[in-house]
């Protein structure tokens, strides 16, 4: 029998995070666990009081720290892999440009420098699609080979940037070390731990959908996403983690593209037939991509990884969690 692996992982009490836990666990349950997983986190006994169910799990352990502070990551500890997923992309809003540019530029580094010196061979890195810059109109799924970038510039552009950053200097180390670091380039989800109250789409229409009175769009409808379940998603990152090509970048999200009031009329249908959609337009959409699709060709030619769930199903079993 082969050892297990052991998992560092940042970011475990975030959506990313919450999506492995709990694949963690159903692999537990099937018997075909094979990982220890440690989880970098700065406020562990807020986390397991919110979901018990991750307390006294055997091959999971808490571990108070912070990305910004290497002096708090676990060096007794040894690890055959790292998966940095932690940024705060649902509290970035509250952080200034610079703030987030620094925890994700910076956070990495701290992670890289511990990998290194811990001898870790894997490092496997959740980046952003947002680091492709724009998609231009006439391209229908963006590939990995695609070079655009998010203009420099612009403050605003921050996390993309950062994102971007970070992945080269993933690189760097890579050139330099013996580590085998892979990129996980992530679009946009759905699932049981989004949540309804921040700027994602889809848990704005589903929490209309469940309690208010009707649907609201802001801009005009027109932009285009896709979305992954959230299961699919943790099911994708192991699989990087573990049999992704070191040195490359693979796109993560559904190239089922809709756009935002084919999703909200989606989402009404599905969970509130009764209630109206509402397009408040304005020039809110003007100032986002108009398109954010991936190209996901190459998991699925190098890793055989596909969209499982459809996303009526997923929209469904994120609402009837916050149902019950």
């Amino acid at each position: 029998m082969e050892p297990r692996a052991s998992i560092l992982l940042t970011g475990g009490t975030g959506f990313f995070g919450k999506a492995l836990l709990r694949h963690f666990l159903e692999r537990q349950g099937r018997g075909n666990l094979t990982h220890n997983v440690v989880v970098l986190s700065r406020s562990p006994e807020n986390f397991l009081a919110k979901y018990p169910e991750f307390a006294g799990q055997h091959w999971l352990r808490f571990h108070s720290g912070d990305i910004l502070r290497p002096s708090t990551f676990p060096v007794h500890e040894t690890f055959t892999h790292v998966l940095h997923a932690a940024a705060d992309s649902t509290l970035g809003p509250q952080l200034t440009p610079l703030e987030r540019y620094t925890q994700i530029v910076d956070g990495t580094r701290h992670l890289l420098d511990f990998a290194v010196a811990k001898n870790i061979p894997r490092f496997m890195l959740t980046s952003s699609g947002g680091v492709y810059g724009p998609q231009p109109q006439d391209m229908e799924w963006i590939p990995e080979t695609y070079n655009g970038m998010p203009d420099p510039l612009n403050p605003q552009n921050a996390y993309s940037v950062a994102k971007r950053c970070a992945e080269h200097l993933c690189m760097l180390y890579a050139n330099k070390y013996d580590t085998e670091i892979v990129i996980a380039r992530c679009f946009a989800f759905v699932g049981r731990d989004l949540p309804l109250d921040v700027h994602f789409a889809i848990g704005n229409f589903i929490r209309d959908a469940l309690w208010r009175e009707e649907i609201s769009v802001a801009g005009d409808g027109t932009t285009v996403r896709s979305y992954l379940d959230q299961r699919d998603l943790a099911e994708w990152l192991m699989a990087l983690m573990e049999k992704g090509k070191a040195g490359r970048a693979y796109n993560v999200g559904s190239d089922q593209a809709v756009t935002i009031k084919e999703l909200a009329d989606q989402v009404r249908k599905l969970l509130a037939p009764s209630k109206s959609v509402r397009v408040l337009g304005g020039v809110g959409a003007s100032l986002q991509r108009s398109r954010y699709v991936p190209d996901v060709s190459r998991v699925r030619a190098e890793l055989g990884l596909n969209v499982t769930i459809p996303l009526s199903a997923a929209i469904t079993a994120a609402a009837d969690i916050f149902k019950t």
